[in-house]
């Protein structure tokens, strides 16, 4: 079993900008009956994955994810997952033992910025960063899951 430790911030200012490349990613989320899972199809150039994502219990939660077809993961955002889809530009920051995912969100969330980190324990301690701002972990609509459902552009 994954589990993934995570924890989100907004980001303030442009600063992380100078620490690298950003990678596009489109995504999109298949509604279940259960609302405990999540079903996430994403795509990250020519790859394309499968993820499954049980509830968050403080910062955890399980996660199994799978490599698909790239051609599968295509017809399923356009014919399974809602719309619209989630659209960013994922930059991948090291910083000591640790790499910040920093999300540049483009179409419906154009103008949110946000900053994860994977922890290896609930307690660990880290450093924030300077351009990090107000830990928003706890804040159900930051989840992409829900920024698909009702972007960023619609309520901030």
């Amino acid at each position: 079993m994954a589990i993934e430790i995570e924890r989100k911030f907004l980001v303030k200012g442009d600063a992380w900008r100078s620490w690298g490349q950003g990678k596009i990613y489109r995504q999109g989320y298949i509604l279940t009956q259960n609302e405990m899972t999540t079903v996430r199809v994403r795509i990250v150039g020519d790859c394309a994955f499968l993820t499954f994502k049980g509830k968050t219990k403080g910062f955890s939660r399980e996660e199994f994810e799978y490599s698909i077809p790239l051609e599968d993961a295509e017809i399923m955002l356009e014919n399974l997952c809602n719309h619209p889809l989630i659209q960013k530009i994922r930059y991948r920051i090291h910083l000591g033992n640790l790499v910040w995912e920093v999300d540049e969100f483009q179409g419906e969330n154009e103008g949110l910025v946000l900053a994860e980190v994977e922890l290896s324990s609930e307690d660990q301690s880290f450093e924030l960063p300077a351009w990090i701002g107000e830990e928003v972990t706890q804040d159900l609509r930051f989840y992409n899951v829900n920024l698909a459902k009702y972007p960023y552009l619609i309520w901030k």
